[in-house]
């Protein structure tokens, strides 16, 4: 036999051997919330690695929406979401049978950023960003002074997340009393890194996402404190969102587990490595991971197939985790 050949031939074989190796391997398929998946990714690195390639797991950035789109057609495992599921969505669910298990995971401190060379801007009212930010300031509000007088006349770029993302349901919400009411003319994007560098690259540009993205990048830009329910300007920190004054924008994250993936091996393992073991990497990307005993009642909502939703498929915000694990769920 030619030497070349046979070589061929075994590198051949090599490949097929990992090849084989690659798809024998168990898949646990995961989309959603940018805000989310960088604690899912850090998970699922660890995870992966323990299990030695015997376990695959994919991680998508299809927005909380998007997200759910998908986990209520049967198509992933695992949807992160930065919001509750929403009333269509659980009767999207419904409609194909799937059942889910809600767990809170960590928190989040949405965070309003603008570009360090925005000097005129240190805090921000809630009254301020809704003058940005609600239906009627579309094609009108184009300026800072038309905010607040004291800003300069200079155009005012906003960045923001799209349509199918939980934290644009979570900030219209908050901000303008209603669930995906905003003015349409912004800069959108599923992916926060997109909006990230549309902040370090505009010094007009006031932007809005999870924390986790400005802790990465705070170099290069500015997180503007909020004023809170108490008149009191508070900025993003882990502290904040504990003692609750960094309101209204603390707000809890999740997974939705399918109910039927769950009694997979492979799924429950990884559920239960998150649950346990997650609070090292919810706070090694920047989030802020519950105390002990909330992840031990998550645990055992999930040992004990706790189906549903605490929130009826409505918005809600201001809410701690303690009084969200003591509601009931329902489908």
């Amino acid at each position: 036999m030619n030497i070349k050949f046979a070589a061929a031939l075994v590198s051949v074989g090599v490949l097929s051997l990992a090849a084989a190796k690659v798809a024998s391997a168990q898949t646990i398929k995961v989309d959603g919330s940018s805000t989310v998946f960088p604690i899912t990714e850090a998970v699922a690195e660890e995870y992966q690695i323990q299990k030695r390639g015997k376990v695959h797991v994919t991680v998508g950035i299809s927005g909380t929406g998007g997200g759910f789109k998908r986990f209520c057609h049967g198509e992933t495992d695992i949807s992160d979401a930065s919001r509750p599921i929403l009333t269509a969505e659980m009767a999207t669910c419904a409609a194909a049978g799937i059942k889910y298990i809600e767990l809170p995971i960590a928190y989040d401190a949405l965070t309003i950023v603008v570009n360090p060379k925005a000097t005129w801007i240190d805090q921000v009212t809630i009254a301020e960003l809704k003058k940005m930010w609600e239906p009627a300031a579309q094609g009108v509000v184009t300026r800072w002074d038309q905010v607040n007088s004291k800003w300069p006349r200079q155009p005012l770029k906003l960045f923001g997340p799209g349509a199918d993302s939980g934290t644009f349901d979570y900030f219209t919400e908050a901000v303008n009393g209603k669930a995906k009411s905003s003015r349409g003319d912004f800069t959108a994007s599923e992916d926060d890194n997109v909006l990230v560098q549309g902040i370090e690259a505009d010094s007009n540009g006031l932007a809005y996402f999870g924390y986790a993205y400005y802790a990465a990048q705070q170099g290069k830009m500015k997180a503007v404190k909020v004023v809170n329910s108490k008149g009191v300007a508070i900025g993003p920190s882990e502290a904040a969102v504990l003692d609750g004054s960094y309101n209204p924008f603390s707000r809890p994250l999740f997974i939705y587990v399918n109910a039927a993936a769950a009694q997979r091996p492979e799924v429950k393992e990884f559920v239960e490595f998150y649950l346990s073991q997650g609070a090292q990497y919810v706070k090694e990307v920047k989030y802020v991971p519950f105390v002990a005993s909330a992840y031990q009642t998550a645990l055992g909502h999930f040992h004990n197939n706790k189906l549903g939703t605490v929130f009826n498929g409505t918005p809600q915000v201001g809410l701690k985790v303690e009084d969200l694990l003591a509601r009931e769920a329902k489908l």
